[in-house]
Protein backbone atom coordinates (compact mmCIF):
# COMPACT_ATOMS: atom_id res chain seq x y z
CA UNK A 1 0.00 0.00 0.00
CA UNK A 2 1.04 3.30 -1.16
CA UNK A 3 2.16 6.11 1.87
CA UNK A 4 -0.48 8.67 2.44
CA UNK A 5 -0.58 11.96 0.11
CA UNK A 6 1.71 14.31 1.40
CA UNK A 7 1.56 18.05 0.26
CA UNK A 8 4.32 20.75 0.08
CA UNK A 9 3.03 23.33 2.71
CA UNK A 10 5.84 25.97 3.47
CA UNK A 11 7.71 28.65 1.72
CA UNK A 12 10.94 27.12 1.99
CA UNK A 13 9.89 23.74 0.52
CA UNK A 14 8.80 25.01 -2.57
CA UNK A 15 11.91 27.56 -3.18
CA UNK A 16 14.20 24.66 -2.48
CA UNK A 17 12.44 22.39 -5.21
CA UNK A 18 12.01 25.68 -7.74
CA UNK A 19 16.19 25.98 -6.79
CA UNK A 20 17.57 22.90 -6.81
CA UNK A 21 14.77 20.26 -8.76
CA UNK A 22 14.84 19.64 -12.95
CA UNK A 23 11.87 20.71 -14.30
CA UNK A 24 10.01 19.87 -17.70
CA UNK A 25 6.88 21.51 -19.46
CA UNK A 26 4.13 20.82 -21.75
CA UNK A 27 1.33 22.92 -22.66
CA UNK A 28 -0.41 23.05 -19.65
CA UNK A 29 1.86 22.51 -16.49
CA UNK A 30 5.35 22.90 -15.48
CA UNK A 31 6.71 20.07 -13.56
CA UNK A 32 9.55 20.23 -10.86
CA UNK A 33 11.21 17.23 -9.23
CA UNK A 34 13.97 17.56 -6.50
CA UNK A 35 14.96 14.28 -4.48
CA UNK A 36 13.77 14.16 -0.83
CA UNK A 37 15.30 12.29 2.58
CA UNK A 38 11.89 10.70 3.32
CA UNK A 39 10.22 7.51 1.75
CA UNK A 40 7.03 9.03 0.41
CA UNK A 41 6.28 11.82 -2.08
CA UNK A 42 5.29 15.21 -1.37
CA UNK A 43 2.99 17.39 -4.08
CA UNK A 44 3.22 21.28 -4.27
CA UNK A 45 0.39 22.69 -6.55
CA UNK A 46 1.12 26.41 -8.14
CA UNK A 47 -1.41 28.39 -9.93
CA UNK A 48 -0.97 32.03 -10.31
CA UNK A 49 -3.02 34.74 -10.42
CA UNK A 50 -2.54 34.78 -14.27
CA UNK A 51 -4.83 31.35 -14.70
CA UNK A 52 -8.13 33.28 -13.52
CA UNK A 53 -10.16 34.55 -10.84
CA UNK A 54 -10.01 31.86 -7.24
CA UNK A 55 -12.94 29.64 -8.80
CA UNK A 56 -10.88 28.56 -11.79
CA UNK A 57 -7.53 28.57 -9.61
CA UNK A 58 -9.41 26.51 -6.92
CA UNK A 59 -10.83 23.69 -9.63
CA UNK A 60 -7.73 23.07 -11.29
CA UNK A 61 -6.06 22.37 -8.36
CA UNK A 62 -8.39 20.11 -6.99
CA UNK A 63 -8.45 18.61 -10.18
CA UNK A 64 -4.40 18.38 -10.51
CA UNK A 65 -5.14 17.02 -6.58
CA UNK A 66 -7.20 14.17 -7.98
CA UNK A 67 -5.28 13.03 -10.96
CA UNK A 68 -2.16 12.74 -8.69
CA UNK A 69 -4.22 11.12 -5.72
CA UNK A 70 -5.49 8.43 -8.49
CA UNK A 71 -2.22 7.69 -9.65
CA UNK A 72 -0.33 7.81 -6.17
CA UNK A 73 0.60 4.61 -6.44
CA UNK A 74 2.18 4.41 -9.95
CA UNK A 75 4.91 7.26 -9.36
CA UNK A 76 8.36 6.24 -7.81
CA UNK A 77 8.14 7.75 -4.27
CA UNK A 78 11.16 9.53 -2.40
CA UNK A 79 10.57 12.49 -4.45
CA UNK A 80 9.14 16.56 -3.90
CA UNK A 81 7.05 17.11 -6.97
CA UNK A 82 5.79 20.79 -7.82
CA UNK A 83 3.11 21.17 -10.46
CA UNK A 84 2.65 24.54 -11.81
CA UNK A 85 -0.27 25.59 -13.66
CA UNK A 86 -0.21 27.37 -16.85
CA UNK A 87 -2.65 29.81 -18.41
CA UNK A 88 -3.85 26.75 -21.09
CA UNK A 89 -5.12 24.92 -18.58
CA UNK A 90 -7.48 26.99 -17.62
CA UNK A 91 -10.45 25.43 -20.46
CA UNK A 92 -8.85 21.75 -20.45
CA UNK A 93 -11.36 18.83 -18.97
CA UNK A 94 -10.03 15.74 -16.43
CA UNK A 95 -8.76 13.84 -19.27
CA UNK A 96 -6.22 16.38 -20.76
CA UNK A 97 -4.98 17.36 -17.02
CA UNK A 98 -4.66 13.82 -16.49
CA UNK A 99 -2.48 12.84 -19.91
CA UNK A 100 -0.29 15.74 -19.70
CA UNK A 101 0.54 14.70 -15.87
CA UNK A 102 1.63 11.62 -16.92
CA UNK A 103 3.51 12.84 -19.84
CA UNK A 104 5.41 14.80 -17.33
CA UNK A 105 6.13 11.93 -14.68
CA UNK A 106 7.15 9.85 -17.53
CA UNK A 107 9.46 12.37 -18.88
CA UNK A 108 10.59 12.64 -15.39
CA UNK A 109 11.02 8.74 -15.41
CA UNK A 110 8.56 8.89 -12.19
CA UNK A 111 6.35 6.66 -13.93
CA UNK A 112 6.57 3.16 -13.09
CA UNK A 113 5.90 0.55 -15.38
CA UNK A 114 3.14 -2.12 -14.52
CA UNK A 115 2.93 -5.16 -16.15
CA UNK A 116 -0.45 -6.57 -16.80
CA UNK A 117 -1.38 -9.21 -14.33
CA UNK A 118 -3.24 -11.28 -16.81
CA UNK A 119 -0.86 -12.49 -20.18
CA UNK A 120 -2.45 -13.57 -22.88
CA UNK A 121 -0.11 -15.99 -24.79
Amino acid sequence: MASKFQSLKKNREFRSAYKGGRSYANRYFVMIILKNPFSYNRVGISVSKKVGNSIIRHRVTRVIREVMRLHWEDVSQGYDIVIVARTSAVDSEYKVFESAIIQLLKKHRLWKVIPYENSFN
